[in-house]
């Protein structure tokens, strides 16, 4: 391997808390808590090798916040109360005994939901038809429910939820940092996204309005864990259900999203695009994690997509990025920044492993 990897071993310091290096587990869906929403030993040694590997930080699945609506899939973890907040102790103490970083993802499912054990029905912005369909490897099957639109009274809970949920992962189970999901389709970017949120309160119409419903729960979580947890929020265009998605006002939208987020004091904002290094728009111009950076100069900048390949993950570190998160690359080689150390090969990825459930398969947890 000729490339010069050494910048991605460099320590990097969010909200006063040392990273040893800017290679970062991306968080993944694999489905493989118990029905009541408990973290497993399979997900204490599934988590733990990507820290035995070398990884700087590793980043938790999307965990419900609320036993409302917020569940997305069937053994998806949760937080909602003290069970499950200490059954993510061993998890954290695993990432945490290899010097690795620990943050927790946050996330409510909203419209999108295909599997919650508290509610029949889902909520969104507005009362609209999402697009696409369930993900069977996640258990879902046909369409998604048509949601109902959430109330004024649920969408305070579902913000608190957020905010308790993100005290209990600090304070009981021991995380890090808290990473608020903003992205991909879920609850906080249907309130952002254009054509699933028409609504005509405070929360709806300009970008401005829209993106409120993240900045509020950011608010609520900060308040919650306090000034010296590290808080970041994951941002997207595309979504689970929509891959191709991109904001209507382009650059202006970055503007606003972006800088909101630096106002409010976001310690990092993790974008996500499936080729991270292209133009953010068709137009063409910058990348999604330049703009982020442009616009949030003093937050660290998380950034995921296909950057698995080692000479785009550099390159990425000078178009904005802080910190490369590493998904389907991770899966093949959870040892991968010991990989690039050693200057060993990298396994390509499998994808089978995420099939025909993408729970955590027993020949992933030989290291």
């Amino acid at each position: 391997m000729d490339i010069d990897t050494s910048a991605l071993f460099a320590p990097i310091v969010i909200n006063g808390h040392a990273v040893k290096n800017r290679l970062s587990v991306a968080p993944m869906t694999r489905v493989t808590a118990t029905q009541d929403g408990r973290a497993t030993e399979t997900m204490t040694r599934y988590y733990e090798r990507f820290a035995r590997g070398g990884f700087g930080t590793v980043s938790t699945e999307g965990i419900y916040t609320d036993q409302a609506f917020s569940q997305g899939y069937a053994h998806q973890p949760g937080m909602t109360d003290e069970a499950q907040a200490n059954a993510w102790k061993p998890v954290v103490s695993g990432i945490k005994a290899h010097g690795a970083f620990a943050i927790a993802q946050m996330m409510h499912a909203g419209a999108i939901s295909q599997g919650n054990r508290f509610h029949d029905g889902t909520v969104g912005p507005s009362a609209i038809q999402p697009k696409g369909k369930q993900m069977t490897f996640y258990h879902g099957k046909d369409r998604y429910a048509l949601p109902t639109a959430i109330t004024e009274a649920q969408l305070v809970d579902a913000i608190n939820g957020f905010a308790e949920s993100a005290g209990r992962a600090i304070e009981v189970s021991g995380f890090d940092a808290i990473e608020i999901h903003g992205a991909n389709g879920y609850l906080l970017d249907q309130f952002l996204t254009d054509y699933a949120n028409n609504r005509e309160d405070c929360w709806g119409g300009a970008t401005e309005n829209r993106v409120r419903m993240i900045l509020e729960t950011f608010k609520a979580v900060r308040a919650r864990v306090g000034a010296k947890v590290p808080v970041g929020v994951r941002i997207s265009q595309g979504k689970v259900n929509d891959y191709h998605h991109k904001w209507a006002e382009a650059e202006r939208d970055a503007e606003i999203i972006f800088g909101s987020l630096a106002d409010a004091g976001a310690d990092f904002i993790h974008v996500t695009e499936f080729e991270a290094w292209k133009p953010a728009f068709p137009s063409g111009g910058p990348s999604l994690m330049h703009l982020a950076k442009r616009d949030a100069p003093k937050a660290a900048i998380f950034a995921n997509g296909s950057l698995h390949n080692i000479e785009r993950a550099v390159a990425a570190l000078d178009d904005g990025a802080d910190i490369i998160t590493i998904a389907r690359g991770a899966l093949a080689n959870p040892d991968l920044p010991r990989r690039l150390s050693d200057r060993r090969a990298l396994n390509d990825f499998d994808p089978t492993i995420l099939g025909p459930i993408a729970n955590i398969k027993d020949t992933e947890l030989v290291m």
